[in-house]
């Protein structure tokens, strides 16, 4: 039994870094994307695909082009949509309100905003069209996502992961769904 090796890449600092950015389309910081253009050469992969928001798709252009790599830029690897908290600094929101949201963000998505099983639901999506070894630049939220998908994990589980800007987690998908994590770089 073969698997396909996919690597999921976080953007690296976009230039309002700290927010909830979710679909804000905030750019790319230039060592945000120098680092994600570094951490691309330490894998293999035949395809890149990212989230169509400039901090994932900038450095996914220039690495698809330096590894002559075939590209596609897709939706649904968006982040999380924080709703009317798009943009906002956690700080500046009333805890009270955050609390239930990081608690089950099924149960309490962002005012406005996704809830995590319609995230899980597109990413879920998205990783089934994946059929040969591919590099994604998404987002973290799409990543744990794509974790939940994959490994059977809840959020809480899934919120465990540290995926600072730039982290590259390695997997390999098996033919029966099922996923085995290979490797992470943070």
């Amino acid at each position: 039994m073969t698997g396909i090796s996919i690597h999921l890449m976080r953007h690296g600092v976009p230039e309002m870094a700290g927010r909830l950015l979710g679909h804000c389309n905030s750019p790319p910081d230039p060592d945000g994307m120098a680092l994600c253009v570094d951490r691309a050469r330490a894998v293999m992969f035949e395809h890149v695909i990212t989230s169509d928001l400039s901090r994932a798709h900038i450095p996914g252009e220039i690495i698809a082009t330096e590894r002559n790599a075939t590209l596609h830029i897709d939706p649904r690897w968006r982040e999380l949509d924080f709703g009317l908290w798009e943009g906002a600094d956690p700080a500046d929101l009333d805890a009270d309100a955050l609390a239930p949201f990081w608690d089950d963000p099924d149960a309490s998505p962002p005012p406005g905003g996704e809830r995590w099983s319609a995230l899980c639901e597109r990413v879920g999506a998205a990783l089934s069209d994946i059929i040969r070894p591919t590099l994604v630049i998404s987002h973290a939220g799409a990543m744990r996502a794509a974790l939940s998908v994959l490994c059977g994990l809840d959020h809480r589980q899934c919120w465990t992961f540290d995926l600072p800007y730039g982290a590259l987690l390695s997997l390999r998908l098996w033919p029966d769904g099922t996923a085995q994590i290979t490797g992470l770089q943070i």
